[in-house]
């Protein structure tokens, strides 16, 4: 009988420390923690979910390779578009196949084979100088017009936010026309490329140039940081190609890992992330912009006025990212 009574407690044991491990789930993130650990603090609270957070700025799909089917990893959060590509690319993601994400995501911030899911959007944005420029009404095409020479400043060429521009410039224009863009860009610039996005806009304001390639909310980031608002104040922000096209679009996003011992549960967050109270989180502390379209961004990325993004299908992107690296090789554009 005692023997019974030590299976039963045994076997109850088990069967709570196999529910535990359920109830856990592991995030590999691109994304710095404070930007995503009030939102899962709140699944948590919801669920009794509990969710760890491994955290890298790279190297994140290198480890995945190396760890394989004992990867920890249940679900991946990216900074941009070309990690997505890359975990697809690398077969370390499975499809999430969801009707709510499929509701909350529109089609064009989303894989067609649901490996993947855009979280919130960022603009690829033009600044001028205010005080040599002021508002512009510009279009990407505009960068290579001979009357901004010596005045651009960008980062690298081959940073994954330049290369999707260039990528969507060869989707709209061809491989020939986009190769003439990039070498009158390249023409036009003040300085060797460099920095980071945020070094651009300080640029405009030491006047090194006057005009900047940068990402959206990098702006209300510099607006909130007393060293770097003057450089922010000395610029104004530019919705390129609202004539036309519209304004380029990058995403974060998150994607199944392959090897997750918790899809259920990892697929629970994800509809999570994707829901109006985590999407109006991701707006109000990092300045993007919600993919899901009833969400309102912060009053201060509001501030700045509506735009027009360009509908161009991100998953399209993928189709001209080599032909996009190609060129900048060809035109060496950061040399």
């Amino acid at each position: 009988m005692k023997i019974v009574n030590w299976l039963v407690s045994v076997g109850l044991l088990c069967s709570a420390t196999m529910v535990n491990a359920a109830e856990k789930l592991t995030v590999y993130s691109y994304r710095q923690a404070f930007l995503i650990d009030p939102i899962l603090a709140d699944f948590t609270q919801k669920t009794g979910i509990e969710v760890d957070v491994v955290f890298s700025k790279k190297g994140i799909a290198e480890r995945m390779v190396r760890e394989g089917r004992l990867s920890k990893a249940d679900i991946v959060l990216t900074s941009d578009f070309y990690r997505l590509m890359e975990l697809v690319e690398k077969d370390l993601v499975s499809p999430a196949t969801s009707d709510k994400l499929q509701q909350n995501i529109p089609p064009q911030y989303r894989s067609p084979d649901d490996m993947w899911y855009a979280l919130t959007m960022r603009v690829r944005n033009v600044y001028s100088s205010k005080e040599r420029l002021g508002k512009l009404d510009i279009n990407y095409e505009d960068l290579a017009d001979p009357k901004y020479s010596g005045k651009i400043c960008t980062r690298s060429g081959k940073h994954p936010y330049n290369v999707s521009l260039v990528a969507s410039m060869i989707a709209h224009h061809g491989e020939l026309e986009t190769k003439t863009w990039l070498q009158g860009v390249k023409a036009n610039l003040a300085r060797k490329p460099q920095g980071n996005d945020r070094a651009q806009v300080k640029a405009v304001s030491e006047g090194l140039c006057d005009i900047a390639i940068g990402n959206s909310y990098y702006l209300g980031k510099m607006l909130q940081d007393p060293k770097q608002k003057p450089w922010a104040d000395a610029s104004e922000i530019n919705f390129p190609n609202q004539a036309n096209r519209g304004s380029h679009i990058n995403v974060s996003g998150m994607a199944l890992a392959k090897h997750s011992k918790n899809t259920a549960a990892a697929l629970q967050l994800m509809e999570f992330l994707s829901s109006d109270a985590a999407q109006q989180s991701y707006a109000d502390v990092n300045m993007e912009y919600p993919v899901k379209a009833d969400v309102a961004p912060s009053k201060l990325v509001a501030s700045w006025g509506q735009f027009k993004a360009d509908n161009l299908p991100i998953y399209k992107l993928a189709e001209h990212h080599s032909a996009a690296i190609k060129l900048l090789d060809q035109v060496q554009f950061d040399l």
